[in-house]
């Protein structure tokens, strides 16, 4: 897996764009992974890892790696959108070429900041963006069936099955709810997946929030989680303008103005890793003097697939991996040392790696 790429959307002045303008500021100034602009509305941040930052004091490392994560600001969403209203056909466009979205979603009052539709639900905000994935993904359903239901007369089986769950998917879709919600199998989503469903794609909701209400839900951010536990959804709390002051600190100021706040971790930090726990993701680790590197894979990934993640002539001549656990060989301060205790162990093709594991692959070239 490349670069995990989270969509952020909303409605207009629900704080989207500040957070955007925060995760940018936070990607510039990152020590070790300087912001880079793909385009005007994409930005890349680190993924927080102090494991890196320990490895590279250890080995004395020249480089430094992290794992990364794209946001892509989506904008230009209306009612009608999928329709075309507005800039619809780009918003959903850009929504299909991500991993998950982000939707960013008003859970504060300041008269000084109008809303669109004039008050603060975050309900029905939820409820219009949703309406207009659902109605675009009916569309998609819709005509996928009419092509498949001419395969139905020639007795394809597959083209049964995958009637069946279309027609499952357009009823729930019907009524407004995500194709999500349906919980799937994995070999029904195989049948569909190059359908490109937008509510398919996973989801969390960004609770934005007054400053004085980041260590308390209110009712807003109340009514949120309940509706995302209905969904199975995750809720990441944030302040965008607490975002937007964090990513002009230094780590060490950064750090002293979120323990004032009685937070260990920025609301960035926190949507990353909530990011990469709704798809399924973890990091492990490579060492040694030259780097100190983390390596996106899916979790139960076999070794000889994460070993690929770093080259395919790696993969294709893998004879073992050296690994030890990140603990103990910190504990223990070199990989001598934890090679001498019986702590490094080797590992094949099929070991399932595991969060954290500080690896070395040998190969044949």
């Amino acid at each position: 897996m490349s670069n995990l790429e989270v969509g952020i959307v909303g409605l207009p002045n629900v704080g989207k764009s500040t957070l955007f303008n925060a995760i940018t500021k936070a990607g510039a100034e990152a020590a070790n992974y300087p912001f880079c602009t793909i385009e005007p509305n994409v930005g890349v941040v680190a993924v927080p890892d102090n494991r890196l930052d320990v490895l590279t004091k250890l080995y004395n490392s020249k480089k430094t790696t992290p794992a990364s994560v794209r946001f892509v600001d989506i904008a230009g969403l209306v009612k009608g959108a999928s329709k075309g209203e507005g800039l619809g056909n780009k918003f959903l466009e850009h929504i299909r070429q991500v991993d998950a979205i982000a939707h960013v979603v008003r859970c504060f009052d300041d008269e000084n900041i109008t809303h669109v539709d004039d008050t603060i639900d975050p309900l029905r905000d939820i409820d219009t963006i949703q309406t207009e994935l659902c109605l675009a993904d009916l569309d998609v359903v819709e005509k996928r069936l009419a092509k498949v239901a001419k395969l139905l007369k020639s007795g394809s089986k597959d083209a049964k099955i995958e009637s069946a769950i279309l027609e499952r998917i357009r009823n729930s879709l019907d009524n407004a709810k995500p194709a999500r919600t349906l919980d799937l199998t994995e070999d029904e989503l195989t049948a569909i997946r190059d359908a490109n469903l937008l509510t398919l794609k996973p989801t969390l909701y960004i609770a934005n929030v007054a400053e004085d209400d980041l260590t308390a839900d209110n009712a807003h951010v109340k009514k949120v989680r309940e509706l995302a536990a209905r969904e199975g959804a995750q809720v990441v709390v944030i302040c965008a303008k607490v975002e937007e002051e964090i990513a002009e600190l230094d780590a060490d100021e950064a750090k002293e103005f979120l323990a004032d706040l009685g937070l260990d971790a920025s609301g960035l930090d926190r949507l990353i890793h909530a990011a990469f726990d709704l798809l399924g993701l973890m990091t492990f680790l490579t060492a040694g003097p030259d780097e100190c590197r983390a390596w996106t894979i899916a979790k139960g990934t076999p070794a000889v697939k994460a070993a690929g993640k770093i080259h395919s002539d790696i993969e294709r001549g893998f004879i073992r991996a050296e690994i030890v656990n990140y603990d103990d060989l910190i504990a223990l301060g070199s990989m001598t040392v934890a090679r001498d205790k019986g702590l490094v162990r080797l590992e094949g093709k099929d070991y399932i790696m595991q969060d954290g594991d500080v690896t070395y692959f040998r190969f044949n070239v």
